[in-house]
């Protein structure tokens, strides 16, 4: 069987029916439908204002004015990466990465955690001594020590250059292969999405407007020209035609 059929078949982390959301009486989620499977890679594409961190936020329980059919459910543990790492500049990193934890394995998991992003030995480092890279890597660890069952991130690398993006993007997905959660990327990067996603969702005046299964294996090259089939059916739904891309 095929991993994203595999997946498929597996319980939803996240159900959405009929989610609505407005803002001064303007109507940015009208009536989203979504189940995300148990350990699904999924990104969510759309246009700026199109509703991508809004839906992000009443998944992670952030935005309790939304309304609609009345059923949003998400698992207990679910941990959010934003594109500021929103590190604490007055707690050394270590600490950052422990906040709000406690226990006799604390300290170990928060080592375990850097040493799995490649920030072993930068414990005891203060926020403005990493780098934009080092500081989304730290923000990472943070998330994954709490083992969230849903992994929410609001275009995580989106303020990195690009070639630090590139690495940050191989590196979540080798913990995504380690950890296994259930992860919701919303981004503006189409190739990010098709590199990263086993399963890209197009936000449209609303409603999910493309719903894409990406059947190539892992790790994917930006290079690949079957990517390019994906790419330009998700830049079709984006209203944006190749002549422009």
């Amino acid at each position: 069987m095929a991993p994203h059929t595999e997946q498929l078949t597996r319980p939803a982390a996240v159900r959405l029916r009929g989610l609505t959301r407005s803002f001064d009486g303007r109507s940015v989620l009208d009536g989203v439908d979504l189940d995300i499977p148990a350990g699904q890679f999924v990104a969510l594409l759309g246009h700026s204002g199109s509703g991508k961190s809004t839906l992000l936020r009443a998944v992670a329980g952030l935005d309790h004015e939304v309304t609609g059919g009345g059923e949003l459910t998400a698992p207990e543990r679910v941990s959010v990466v934003f594109q500021d790492s929103r590190l604490l500049p007055w707690r050394r990193v270590l600490d950052n990465v422990l906040l709000g934890l406690d226990g006799r394995d604390a300290d170990r998991k928060g080592r375990e955690a850097l040493a799995e992003v490649g920030l072993k030995g930068r414990e005891r480092a203060w926020p403005n001594e990493l780098s934009g890279g080092e500081a989304q890597r730290a923000a990472l660890a943070r998330s994954l020590v709490r083992e969230p069952e849903l992994l929410l991130a609001d275009e995580p690398f989106g303020a990195l250059d690009a070639l630090t993006r590139i690495k940050m993007h191989a590196l979540l997905r080798v913990l995504w292969e380690a950890h296994r959660p259930s992860v919701l990327l919303v981004t503006h990067d189409v190739d990010e999405a098709i590199v990263l996603a086993d399963r890209v969702l197009v936000l449209d005046h609303g409603r999910i407007g493309l719903d894409l299964t990406v059947e190539r294996p892992h790790p994917r090259s930006y290079r690949d020209p079957l990517l390019g089939e994906y790419r330009e059916r998700l830049l079709a739904a984006l209203g944006v035609t190749s002549d422009v891309a």
